[in-house]
């Protein structure tokens, strides 16, 4: 059996929806295909409920912070109202309205999983699509399972049996100190989960800049999260009531449950991307500035790799409806890309880190301060003392490349480096802007002054 549509879209996460809807809005007749829930991870196992277990582990730390500041304060945490609510903002893991929805934006929904034949043509369960106007790819990202001998047989979680669970386990071992572990793992502790994480790198945030690693690594363990930077695990087994894992470092470590946060990529070779030319073993499908990966076909969201974010997967999403439908639109540009870890204090970047613009052969001077300082004495908890801010710019063109900072409310002081680099503000511009005191964003500006050599001190300095 043959259907023909003037649009496939594989794949419903954020980015494939978006697309869907536009393209039927506009006339042309497209059909959906997804295997799972229509809206993809983050409205069921990713930023949408991992956000409702964060805010509930930041309100336990803010009531503590009474102590010292208001009085005193007795905090008795409680997982059940949290699961209840993830249970409820989830709609109990069921996609019922969000297939509806799209279902009367004029989209038809196909479910099963859907296997590309040609650049116009998809296979589903038996069932040939064939696209006049062409195929969206936007089937997204899988959890990166590592080759540990015995991780098989250990029931080991992801992210969404994290999300999903109902009780909480009285240990976690957590291999990989990422966005997804580091939030996790902060969640689970402060509801009382003896954790332990595992990373292979060096410092915890591996793709952020050593020196937010290094902050975060005094907060965590300041919270008792113990700690294992620069080492792998090697083995773990079964053991009554959970887990044991063997490290490089010769410890072995026991926990009742065993999350694993080592990554995603897509699974390409599954797709069959091959009969369009493309490599199905590569760690993404690579697409022009119109998000089109070979004639008539386009690739949007994760499956881009251009970093698994839902606001990335949405300017994506743009792009290539508009590029689809002929319709005006500015080419995609991945320099101010921004990316928060939810953590406590939050951890966010744009642009490159100080080694991956070192990398690209650019001449930079790195600006570096250290939020604490005399006059912040209004402030109170931790990370305001670990935190800190860091400026990468190039000497050439005299503007920023990139920054990142840790402190509460990071993800927003990082939207004003990300403008700034987006627009190619001037540093000097950047320096005589008007900062309002006393807000964290302020330490921009302390961090511009610091602009210098290589090496830059980390010592206290007023904003």
């Amino acid at each position: 059996m043959t259907d023909t549509c003037d649009l496939i879209v594989l794949g419903l996460g954020v980015a494939g929806i978006e697309v869907a809807q536009q393209a039927a809005r506009a006339g042309l007749t497209v059909t959906a295909v997804e295997g799972n829930l229509v809206g993809g991870e983050c409205p069921y196992w990713g930023c949408i409920p991992s956000k409702v277990m964060v805010r509930a582990s930041d309100s336990l730390a803010e009531a503590a912070r009474v102590v010292g500041l208001a009085g005193d304060v007795t905090i008795s945490p409680n997982w059940a109202p949290v699961a209840h609510r993830n249970r409820k903002t989830t709609n109990a893991w069921s996609d019922a309205a969000s297939a509806t929805s799209l279902q009367a934006h004029g989209v038809r929904l196909l479910r099963g999983t859907g296997t590309i034949r040609g650049p116009r043509e998809v296979t589903v369960d038996g069932q040939t699509l064939v696209a006049r106007r062409g195929l969206v790819i936007s089937t997204g990202t899988m959890p990166v399972i590592p080759g540990i001998d015995g991780i098989d047989g250990v029931g080991f979680w992801t992210n969404r049996e994290a999300i999903e669970t109902a009780e909480l386990p009285r240990s976690l071992l957590v291999l990989g100190a990422g966005a997804v572990g580091l939030e996790l793992a902060q969640v689970f502790r402060r509801f009382g989960v003896r954790v332990t994480i595992v990373e292979a790198e060096d410092h915890v945030l591996p793709m952020e800049e050593p020196e937010n690693g290094a902050a975060m690594e005094e907060v965590l363990r300041a919270e008792g999260v113990e700690l294992r930077t620069a080492t792998k695990c090697l083995a773990v087994r079964q053991v009554d009531g959970g887990i044991t894992a063997s490290f490089s470092s010769g410890e072995a470590v026991e926990a009742e449950r065993l999350l694993v946060a080592t990554g995603r990529r897509p699974n390409l070779r599954m797709l069959g991307i091959e009969v369009l030319g493309l490599d199905p073993d590569a760690p993404a499908i690579p697409t022009d500035d119109r998000l089109r990966a070979t004639d008539g076909v386009w690739a949007v969201g994760d499956v881009t790799g251009h970093g698994a974010f839902t606001h990335v997967a949405y300017y994506q999403a743009q792009i290539a409806a508009a590029d689809i439908l002929g319709q005006p639109h500015a080419a995609a540009d991945y320099s101010a890309v921004p990316r928060v870890t939810f953590t406590d204090p939050e951890v966010a970047g744009v642009g490159l880190t100080e080694t991956q613009a070192r990398a690209s052969g650019l001449d930079v001077r790195v600006g570096l301060l250290p939020i604490a300082a005399s006059d912040r004495g209004w402030l109170h908890g931790p990370g305001t003392e670990a935190g800190v801010v860091k400026l990468v710019a190039d000497r050439q063109t005299d503007m920023l490349v990139g920054g990142s900072a840790m402190a509460p409310a990071a993800g927003e002081v990082i939207a004003f480096v990300g403008l700034a680099i987006r627009a190619g503000i001037p540093i000097t511009t950047l320096q005589e802007f008007i900062y309002p005191y006393p807000t964290f964003v302020r330490a921009v500006k302390g961090a511009l002054r610091r602009l210098g050599g290589a090496t830059v001190s980390r010592d206290r300095a007023t904003l």
